[in-house]
């Protein structure tokens, strides 16, 4: 930007932890933005050299090509219980998971319920889009009741398949969880709220006190069949009501 003096100020840049690899995800989709904020997060609070983020198999699984922080892989769904080890290890690190629902919510229950009931000093970053984006759109657990799937092409049907899964409603009630929220990226002041949400959550892992669950509601055009534009009013239309945004537990 240029003011009247002709006087250049810098008003945005790429965050410093962003490396230059072009990402592979759908044009539109969610993870690239809660990539930017994790990065500048970090960066922020002065933790590149503390910083160790988990990442298991799902569309997130490049995360590692993208920050330049340490990073573990996980099998798929045990990110949890890996960043579980890593902390308590390395007790003085920042450890958080980078998880999608088909990870955390399906394959994964069991470690993210065990890990969060114990109150590991973790993050857990959540990214909830309804539906397995990278292996062909799949009802995911979090799949909402008539939302068609390539494995529900008719919609989910409670009778069937089951209702959809709030898994941040579930761990908030246990004694071991500090802090729980739901936010999103669709709009700039959604995207400042995460980043919010994400900056707590990495002050209490660093704090000690429990472990911090931020979900993201997110999109996957590509999944749901959508423009990015029409995924997003989509999104606020049929998500929200079903995955509302705000902080479910801060103690």
């Amino acid at each position: 930007m240029t003011t009247n003096n002709n006087e250049e100020i810098l008003v945005y840049a790429k965050p410093s932890l962003m490396t230059d690899n072009t990402m592979h995800y759908c044009p539109g989709c969610s993870h690239g933005v809660v990539h930017k904020l994790v990065a500048e997060t970090i960066a922020d609070m002065e933790l590149t050299d503390k910083a160790v983020g988990v990442s298991p198999v799902g569309c997130s699984v490049l995360a590692y090509d993208y920050i330049d922080i340490d990073w573990a892989e996980a099998a798929h769904g045990r990110a949890p219980a890996v960043a579980t080890a890593l902390k308590r290890l390395s007790p003085e690190k920042l450890v958080f998971t980078y998880q999608g629902d088909g990870d955390l919510a399906a394959i994964g229950t069991a470690e993210t319920i065990h890990a969060c009931n114990r109150g590991e000093n973790i993050t857990i970053i959540f990214i909830n889009n309804a539906i397995y984006g990278m292996t062909g759109g799949q009802m995911a657990p979090t799949t909402l009741l008539g939302m068609k799937t390539a494995t529900c092409p008719e919609g989910r049907d409670p009778h069937l398949h089951g209702f959809p899964f709030k898994i941040a409603d579930m761990v908030a009630l246990l004694p071991g969880v500090r802090y729980v929220t739901r936010q999103s990226v669709h709009t700039p002041a959604a995207v400042r709220k995460a980043k919010k949400a994400i900056t707590k959550a990495f002050t209490n892992s660093m704090q000690g006190g429990g472990t911090s669950f931020v979900e993201i509601v997110a999109t996957c055009n590509s999944g749901w069949k959508m423009s990015p534009v029409a995924a997003n009013k989509w999104m606020e239309e049929h998500m929200f009501p079903e995955y509302p945004l705000g902080d479910v537990k801060d103690i």
